[in-house]
């Protein structure tokens, strides 16, 4: 199973609660996360870590794509 998390434009907590939710939500699988800020890439990344998800971030140009993967 697959989601996506847009959280452009949106400050912390709002990408990790968005997150949170699709981590809850899918248990394993895949979750692609976008942010635009840096605390948030950060915050994203310590919680799906937090929650045994494996992650791999990528920049593309000002913004941050984070794929969150959990078997």
């Amino acid at each position: 199973m697959e989601a996506v998390v847009d959280a452009r434009g949106l400050m912390c907590p709002e990408p990790v609660l968005l997150t949170r939710r699709e981590l809850q939500r899918l248990k394993k699988g895949k979750v692609r996360v976008i942010v635009d800020a840096a605390a948030a890439r950060d915050n994203v990344t310590r919680l799906a870590q937090h929650e045994g998800w494996r992650v791999s971030v990528r920049e593309e140009g000002n913004t941050w794509l984070l794929i969150l993967e959990k078997d």
